[in-house]
């Protein structure tokens, strides 16, 4: 098993087809929550620089454009280690320079708790626990 620790809706999907389309290949990284909510933030490659305080989360595989990468600080990693993230689109404006704002649409994190069967393949339970 290999468990991915985020995923994308389809509606997600379509939206960052679109924004791939016109700014090339995109990255995520998950807001911390100052001004703009905790929402996942997309922005063209290379324009938010990760460093060493940053844990790659996972890459988002879609159809038709780049694996796109989602990453959060190591800080906020500690609190949401147990968790899936589910990156959604809903209609409105969010705050901050996520590329989607001018569409009038708004990225958002759902989350759920990882599965017995997910904790063990992360490696953050021991097996036969």
């Amino acid at each position: 098993m290999s468990t991915a620790r985020v995923a994308a809706t389809l509606a997600a999907e379509e939206l960052l087809r679109s924004l791939a389309a016109r700014h090339g290949p995109l990255m995520f990284h998950q807001s911390g929550g100052c001004c703009d909510g905790s929402s996942p933030m997309c922005y063209p490659v290379g324009m938010f620089r990760t460093g060493p305080g940053d844990v790659l989360l996972g890459a988002l595989d879609i159809d038709g454009i780049d694996p796109v990468e989602v990453y959060m600080s190591r800080a906020q990693f500690e609190y949401w280690k147990y968790t899936h993230l589910t990156i959604d689109v809903v209609d409105g404006r969010g705050a901050g320079f996520s590329l989607e704002v001018p569409e009038g649409k708004r990225f958002l994190t759902r989350s759920r708790m990882l599965t017995d069967d997910e904790l063990v393949d992360l490696g953050l339970v021991p097996q036969g626990r």
